[in-house]
């Protein structure tokens, strides 16, 4: 009998620990799993082309604004620039970044400038979706970094901020207007 109690203990003893191994294996995989994800980039717009346009894939398509979508990427803005708005991006060319003194541009992509280069990104940004036409009607436009840009009409042209209107093309979640300079917000 003492024997069979003994058989017993062990079999009780074995399957306890053999449980705690497995338990901790998942346990050690949900921590893995929980991890990696922390350290993917998610939302809108990491997830599979839809094949709608949006105003940051004109970007992304553009030859001429590779500088603007490593600075978008830089300051993790797509999601942003996915959402159903509508938006209306004012969007600098790549010769727009290249005319800021020397050395801006690198400075600002570095990743402890981020908080500035999304300032200076989201001053970029309006709410709306305006035609070139229509923004001759405004004086000022609010922008997404709470600031607002002066808009002047020079030879019936609006001009955004001193930044002319090279050309517009729309989007599902709203327009994108090409400029010919960087705004930068206002200091205080």
């Amino acid at each position: 009998m003492k024997t069979l109690k003994h058989l017993f203990f062990g079999f009780t003893c074995l399957t306890l620990i053999i449980s705690c191994k497995t338990e901790n294996k998942e346990t050690t995989s949900t921590a893995a799993t929980t991890e990696n994800k922390t350290t993917e980039r998610t939302g809108q717009a990491f997830i599979e082309d839809d094949g709608s346009t949006t105003v940051l894939s004109i970007a992304i398509g553009s030859k001429d604004h590779t500088t603007l979508v490593a600075a978008v990427q830089a300051a993790q803005l797509e999601n942003v620039l996915v959402n159903a708005g509508p938006l209306m991006v004012f969007a600098p060319t790549n010769e727009a970044f290249a005319a800021l003194p020397k050395g801006t541009v690198e400075n600002l992509l570095k990743p402890e400038n981020k908080n500035a280069l999304a300032n200076i990104l989201k001053y970029h940004v309006t709410p709306g979706n305006y035609s070139k036409d229509f923004l001759k009607k405004f004086k000022k436009l609010g922008q997404a970094n709470n600031g607002y840009v002066k808009v002047e009409v020079v030879d019936g042209e609006p001009m955004i901020g001193g930044a002319k209107i090279l050309a517009s093309i729309k989007a599902g979640n709203g327009i994108v207007h090409v400029i010919d300079k960087v705004l930068l917000p206002p200091t205080e």
